[in-house]
């Protein structure tokens, strides 16, 4: 067997690993909107409470992306998940046995600490094994292939939430958590001997030892300093803040105050989005290079197409029949693809030596988005009284047109940004 064809069936073997751990870490994200009624009623949380549950664990994997982003590029990405997944598999373990909102709060911050990693180390394997053209396409494939977490999390975890308890479920979910974390530690390796890199920029910026003399601080100035980035971070704050406000949280209890949909329902509505997600994701890529050329044109226009979308939730989706209520969600998730671009341009926008430092810093805004945006709504949702289960629309208009408006002003500002990696 050739040098270049083990080398493509390493990098291959490697990305499957990686993605099963993706898939358990989006599912983490994501499984309370199915369940929310189920935890409320048993731990006997208010709407406020329930938000701040949600957002507990995106606050912690926020704030845990600034210093993961320099043991991503100084202890490597192996180590840095591996230890991470015993972290979430205890907090997944412990989040199954909680019997007060303090427990499971303590739970959630361990899964969003394990779970902080999980994709920006596994783009900062890619960056290595990958060359810099075709990093835009295994980007959007790994979160295509994550979002089947997403998918599990919607009507399938519904229907074994209702076969054997939310509690059961989750200890299941924790158990395999260990043996993905096993499997990455024997089989994942950072990156490819020096003869068969995908990126010569990658062996020239790693052996030259730069990385080690320009140091943390620096890493963060040249990235925090270039204006760009904070108006992607814009971008990437009400994205996912748009994103998760609706699967995986308030959607849920949308769908069953508003419209009356029963829990099985609701999964299988909520799983449209993850198939328009999908399906986005894996096409995204080519849809910048040979229509946009621009992989700026492109997150714009899917972001506007994401801001009209999400106006439906603060009235006329409930004048929908379920058929096109369903395909509503799935064009919702079309759009939401957009929004993995952030990743291929942070690529273009900095040198490989600090990648590692680069995605997690933007990805801090990312799940400072989806943090803030639920615990907002809560409150917003929480103003109106009663319990989750009996919320009038008019709570949920209001909370929606949080990360709508947010969204707007987040676009309006992008425009004003380079085109980082324009295709020609």
């Amino acid at each position: 067997m050739s040098t270049a064809v083990s080398h493509n069936r390493q990098r291959w073997t490697i990305f499957a690993v990686l993605a099963l751990m993706y898939i358990l870490a989006y599912f983490y994200r994501v499984s309370l909107a199915v369940v929310a009624g189920d935890i409320s009623r048993e731990l006997h949380l208010t709407p406020r409470q329930l938000g701040v549950l949600s957002g507990v664990m995106f606050y912690v994997y926020g704030v845990a992306q600034l210093p993961l982003g320099p043991m991503i590029d100084r202890l490597g990405s192996r180590l840095t998940i591996s230890g991470c997944g015993v972290l979430t598999a205890i907090g997944g373990l412990l989040f199954s046995q909680a019997e007060t909102l303090a427990a499971a709060m303590a739970a959630r911050m361990l899964i969003g600490i394990g779970t902080a990693s999980v994709l920006m180390a596994t783009l900062t394997i890619f960056s290595y094994w990958f060359s810099k053209q075709e990093f835009g396409r295994v980007s959007g494939f790994m979160v295509a292939v994550g979002n089947l977490g997403n998918l599990a999390a919607t009507a399938p975890l519904a229907l074994v939430v209702g076969a054997f308890g939310w509690r059961a479920s989750f200890l299941a979910i924790g158990a395999l958590q260990l043996l993905v974390t096993l499997l990455v530690f024997s089989m994942v390796q950072d990156r490819p001997t020096a003869a068969i890199t995908a990126d010569p920029e990658a062996v020239s910026r790693t052996d030259s030892g730069e990385r080690e003399r320009a140091g943390i601080l620096a890493d963060w100035g040249e990235i925090f300093g270039n204006r760009d980035f904070w108006l992607l971070g814009s971008i990437a704050f009400f994205w996912y803040g748009n994103y998760l406000a609706l699967q995986a949280l308030w959607g849920g209890p949308y769908l069953t105050d508003v419209l009356h949909f029963s829990r099985k329902t609701t999964g299988t509505m909520l799983m449209f989005t993850s198939f328009g997600f999908i399906v986005g994701s894996m096409l995204i890529d080519s849809v910048a290079r040979r229509f946009f050329r621009s992989y700026k044109k492109t997150l714009v226009s899917g972001q506007l197409s994401l801001l009209l979308l999400m106006t439906a939730f603060l009235g006329w989706a409930e004048a929908l029949p379920p058929p096109l209520l369903a395909t509503l969600f799935f064009v919702i998730g079309l759009a939401v693809s957009s929004g993995v671009l952030i990743y291929p341009i942070i690529r273009s926008m900095f040198p490989v030596r600090i990648v590692g430092t680069a995605l997690t810093s933007v990805n801090f805004f990312v799940l400072m988005g989806a943090a803030v945006t639920q615990q907002v709504m809560g409150v917003i949702i929480g103003e109106f009284g009663g319990a989750v289960g009996s919320m009038p629309a008019a709570a949920f208009h209001q909370a929606f047109l949080f990360p709508v408006a947010g969204l707007l002003m987040a676009i309006v500002l992008y425009l004003f940004a380079k085109d980082y990696g324009q295709q020609s």
